[in-house]
C-alpha cells in the first residue's frame, strides 16, 4: 500500500510540458491506437471487468454503470475515434486588438493543466477522460473506485501501451491508488493539480466539495423531473416518461420524478401503467396517483413520502406527485431538483415557454426525454460529466470546456 501519491502529482505536474509539445496530428494517431487498442484487447479487459463484477452484489444498482461488454467497450472505442476527429481546443485566438498606447493584446485559450477526476463504478470515464485530456493537452490523475478497480487497470494498461509506442510518457496519464487516504492527497495538491472534478453520487460530490482545497467543477447528481401538462399529448407524455426512466435507470440522466396535471392524471397514468408494469418499475406515488394506480390494479405501488422527492434512485423506481397547475409544479422542480435536466411535456407554447424560461438547470426540455443530456448526443463528443453549477463549465462537460484562457501581450517598451 502506498504512503503517499506525492510522486505520482510531481510527475504530472511535469508531464504538462510533455503534453504542450505533441502537435495535433499526434494526439490524433495516439487516440486512434487507443481505440483499436481497446477492440484488440477486448479479451483482456472483459475478464478484468468479470473480476470487478463477480465481487459487487447483484441487486447493487451500480452494477449497471460497472458492467461493460464488446457492444459497450466497441462504443467506447468509437467515442475515442470521434473525440480524436473533434477540433482540438487549445491556441484557439478568442480575441484580438491593438490598445492606443500601442499595446498588442491576444486571448488565446490553453489547457487547464493537471486535472484529477475521482469517481465510482464507471470504467467508461477512465477512457472518456484520459481521451478528452490528451486531445485537450491536459494531463489527468485518475481515482476511480475499488468496485472497478481491476477494469481500470486494464484499460489503463492499454493506454500506457499506445504512449510507449509512440515514446511519450505514460505520466500523462495514471490512475491513482484506490486507498481513502489519498482522496485528501490528491484534495488539498495545490501545488501540483489545477481542478478536481468529482463524478458520483451526491456523497462524493459533497465531500469533495468540502474538503477540497484545489478549485472543484461539480458534474452533479441527477434528480430530474418530467412535467406532464394537462395540455400535452398523452400518448406522447407516456412514451417520454418511460424511455426517461427505464431506458437506462442507473444514469444520472434517467427520470426520477414524475409531476402530472391533476386534470389529467387519469387518463394519463392508465397508459403509463403499461410501460412501467412491463419493465417491473417500483412507483413511489402521492395520495391522488395512489389511488389511480391502485384502481388499475398497478402492482409494484407504495405510498410516496417526503423523502421519495428529491431523490436519485438511479434504478428502476420513480416518484409520482400530482399538481393543480404549472406554477405547482415549477415550485416542486424549484424546491427538488438537482438542476440537471428537467423536462415539460405540452402542446402549450405559452406553458412551454414559461418552462424552458423559468427552470433553472442545466438542460431544460420540451417534449423530449431528459436521456439526451449526453455530450455524445448533443454532438460534442464524450464528456467528463454533467456540470450542475454555473461557472466554466454547465451541462455536458466536453473537450471544448476542457481550456482556461490566457492573456499574451506585446510590446516595445510602454510602461506605466
Amino acid at each position: 500500500m502506498s504512503e503517499s501519491i506525492l510522486n505520482q502529482l510531481q510527475a504530472a505536474a511535469k508531464a504538462k510540458q510533455i503534453l504542450q509539445q505533441l502537435a495535433p496530428d499526434t494526439k490524433i494517431t495516439i487516440l486512434n491506437a487507443i481505440a483499436e487498442g481497446l477492440i484488440a484487447h477486448t479479451t483482456d479487459v472483459l475478464k478484468a471487468n468479470k473480476i470487478d463484477l463477480d465481487r459487487m452484489a447483484d441487486d447493487d444498482p451500480k452494477k449497471d454503470r460497472l458492467l461493460l461488454n464488446s457492444d459497450r467497450l466497441k462504443g467506447l472505442a468509437d467515442s475515442v475515434k470521434q473525440i480524436a476527429q473533434l477540433a482540438d481546443p487549445t491556441d484557439q485566438l478568442l480575441l484580438k486588438k491593438i490598445l492606443p498606447n500601442g499595446l498588442e493584446i491576444e486571448k488565446i485559450t490553453v489547457p487547464l493543466g493537471v486535472v484529477g477526476v475521482i469517481y465510482e463504478s464507471r470504467p467508461n470515464v477512465t477512457i472518456d477522460v484520459a481521451a478528452l485530456c490528451i486531445q485537450s493537452g491536459n494531463v489527468c490523475l485518475l481515482r476511480g473506485g475499488s468496485d472497478a478497480l481491476h477494469t481500470n487497470e486494464a484499460l489503463l494498461k492499454v493506454i500506457h501501451a499506445v504512449l510507449e509506442q509512440y515514446g511519450i510518457a505514460t505520466t500523462i496519464v495514471q490512475l491513482l491508488p484506490v486507498d481513502r487516504k489519498h482522496v485528501s492527497e490528491l484534495l488539498e495538491a495545490t501545488q501540483f493539480v489545477d481542478i478536481i472534478i468529482p463524478r458520483g453520487s451526491q456523497s462524493l460530490i459533497d465531500y469533495v466539495r468540502e474538503h477540497a482545497k484545489v478549485p472543484v467543477i461539480e458534474t452533479g447528481a441527477g434528480v430530474c423531473h418530467t412535467y406532464v401538462d394537462r395540455t400535452a399529448d398523452l400518448d406522447m407524455a407516456a412514451k417520454i416518461v418511460a424511455n426517461a426512466k427505464i431506458s437506462r435507470p442507473s444514469v444520472c440522466n434517467s427520470l426520477d420524478t414524475v409531476l402530472v396535471d391533476r386534470a389529467v392524471a387519469a387518463e394519463f397514468l392508465t397508459k403509463l401503467k403499461t410501460y412501467f408494469e412491463d419493465a417491473q418499475v417500483e412507483v413511489f406515488a402521492d395520495p391522488t396517483a395512489y389511488e389511480v394506480l391502485q384502481g388499475q390494479h398497478f402492482s409494484n405501488l407504495k405510498r410516496a413520502d417526503e423523502a421519495d422527492f428529491g431523490r436519485e434512485f438511479l434504478d428502476l423506481k420513480c416518484s409520482i406527485k400530482t399538481v393543480t397547475s404549472l406554477d405547482e409544479a415549477l415550485e416542486h422542480i424549484a424546491k427538488y431538483s438537482s438542476k440537471h435536466s428537467e423536462c415539460i411535456v405540452s402542446s402549450s407554447e405559452l406553458h412551454i415557454e414559461q418552462f424552458l424560461n423559468t427552470v433553472d438547470a442545466a438542460a431544460v426540455y420540451a417534449n423530449a426525454s431528459t436521456r439526451f443530456t449526453d455530450g455524445g448526443e448533443f454532438g460534442l463528443g464524450a464528456e467528463i460529466g454533467i456540470s450542475t453549477q454555473k461557472l466554466h463549465a454547465r451541462g455536458p462537460f466536453a473537450l471544448e470546456k476542457l481550456v482556461t484562457e490566457k492573456w499574451i501581450v506585446r510590446g516595445n517598451g510602454q510602461i506605466r
